[in-house]
Order: C-alpha cells, then sequence, then structure tokens
C-alpha cells in the first residue's frame, strides 16, 4: 500500500504563491526566499523572530506586515533596511488605493503647482483643513484606521503652502461651506481659526461668497485649476464617485472664466477675514 504524505500526518509543503501581484505579495515572497536561503522553516523564522508560525505564513501568504515586523526582518536577515522599503511602499499603494478615481493623478500636477485657484461650495478643501475637521470628514466613509492614512495625506499636502518656495494659493469658499457643521463646536473652532491664520499668509488670498448672493457661477459646482512651472494650466473637477482632469487648453480656460465670474460676486480678501471672525465669535 502506497501512503501519501497527508495521509500519515507529514507537514504539506508551503504552497508557491507565484508571481506576487500587490506591494504586501511582493514583500511576502521575499521573505520566503531569505527563509528558504538560511533552511529555516515558518516554525524556525518564528521562533527566531519572536511571532507565530500562522503569522509568518500569513505574511508570506500576502498579508500586510507590521512596521515592526519589516524592522524585525532587517535585523535578522541584515538586509540593510530593505524589508521596511518594503513596507512603507505597501503604505503609500494603500493609501493611492483609498483615494476617489482620478485623484491619485491630480495630487501629482498639485505637488507641482505654483498657483492654486480653487472654489469650494459644500465644506472646506482639503489644503486647509484641520487633522480633527478631515477626520471627521472621512470617517463617515472609510474605517477610523482608513481615514487616518487619509488624514496623513491631507496634511502632507500642506506642506506645498510653506517654505521659500511656497505655492500661491487663490481660495474662494461659497459662505455656507464654511458655516456647515462637520464634528463638534471644537471641531469647528479650530477649523474656522485655522481658516484667519491661513487667511493671513502671504501666499494665501481667501474669499467668501456671502449667503446673500444668489445664483452664481459657482452653484455649477466645486473645481480647481492648477499653474504648472512650465506655464501650461490643468483642471480638476471631482464628483460623488471619482474626479475629472482636464489638460484641453479651451475646457482649462472655462474653468479660468468661471473662476473669475465667482471672484467677482465674492467679498474682498479684507471682508471675509471679517467675516471669519464673525463665524468664530458665534461658534
Amino acid at each position: 500500500m502506497v501512503f501519501h504524505p497527508l495521509e500519515v500526518g507529514m507537514p504539506r509543503r508551503p504552497r508557491d504563491p507565484g508571481i506576487p501581484t500587490t506591494p504586501a505579495g511582493h514583500f511576502g515572497r521575499e521573505l520566503r526566499a531569505y527563509r528558504d536561503d538560511l533552511g529555516l522553516t515558518r516554525a524556525g523564522l518564528a521562533a527566531k523572530l519572536g511571532y507565530s508560525p500562522q503569522r509568518i505564513g500569513q505574511i508570506e501568504g500576502g498579508d500586510a506586515p507590521s512596521e515592526d515586523f519589516a524592522k524585525d526582518c532587517d535585523a535578522f536577515f541584515k538586509t540593510n533596511g530593505s524589508f521596511h522599503r518594503d513596507w512603507e511602499w505597501i503604505q503609500e499603494i494603500t493609501q493611492l488605493e483609498l483615494l476617489p478615481p482620478g485623484f491619485s493623478e491630480y495630487l501629482i500636477f498639485e505637488d507641482k503647482a505654483i498657483l492654486i485657484h480653487k472654489f469650494e461650495a459644500m465644506h472646506v478643501t482639503g489644503l486647509f483643513q484641520t487633522p480633527e475637521y478631515a477626520f471627521e470628514m472621512l470617517k463617515r466613509r472609510w474605517s477610523p484606521e482608513e481615514a487616518k492614512e487619509l488624514v496623513a495625506t491631507r496634511l502632507a499636502r500642506q506642506e506645498i503652502l510653506d517654505g521659500e518656495d511656497a505655492c500661491h494659493v487663490v481660495v474662494v469658499y461659497d459662505e455656507g461651506a464654511i458655516r456647515r457643521p462637520v464634528g463638534d463646536r471644537n471641531v469647528m473652532r479650530g477649523q474656522v481659526q485655522h481658516l484667519i491664520d491661513m487667511a493671513q499668509k502671504p501666499n494665501v488670498t481667501l474669499q467668501i461668497v456671502p449667503s446673500s448672493v444668489g445664483a452664481y457661477e459657482g452653484t455649477l459646482g466645486a473645481f480647481t485649476v492648477l499653474g504648472l512651472p512650465d506655464g501650461v494650466d490643468v483642471a480638476y473637477e471631482e464628483g460623488h464617485v471619482g474626479g475629472q482632469l482636464h489638460r484641453h487648453h479651451d475646457a482649462v480656460r472655462q474653468f479660468g472664466v468661471r473662476f473669475d465670474l465667482i471672484r467677482g460676486v465674492a467679498l474682498s480678501a479684507e471682508d471675509s477675514l471679517k467675516l471669519l471672525y464673525e463665524i468664530l465669535e458665534g461658534l
């Protein structure tokens, strides 16, 4: 009689997961390669690193590792930080996957922009959000962990507003976007105070279309026009399920005209700042 390995209780050889299709899968394949080079079983590596064999198997199978696990692998295999760099890659890709379709491409252009014209009618825009306000906005759609990752992305974007080569931003808000309650009073107080602080930066021009204005071009929705160093402008508008980046000159020009019309009915920067103080006092 011929006995098969499974019938006599022999351990089954781990299945080769094949070519990895995700950054986490790549991490797992590298981990298995290093383990095999040392002739270690999963249980043997688990004992060396202080994790369970099941956890080693999960990560080799494509589960995302923790940062501590990546650092432990670098220390044990003496890989000069390659596992931790893979972990950072996993974090970056994960954040991009959480972003709405089309928005990751927009972020590439935003990071290069030297001038931003932005209009928003519904809420405070990401470049001007506090961490607390951003979290309240994001937690309605994402898990707390995912929301925290996206908050970090938004805060990183705000770096373009600081430094010697800070981008100049002209942002116009509908008054309702600022008054709309997001979170509790403390969140709103912090957010409006942040807008006041931002409005007084030399590279930021903030204006508000007062609620007394009736129908105007802004009722069609929010959009952004980015001025790039090579003199080319692009425009971006966001919908319910994703955004669209416009590069054609005629389309971008139409957004530019619309922005000028909106600014035409907005309060001056000075009067807009006064209105922000009034809103803050009302909170």
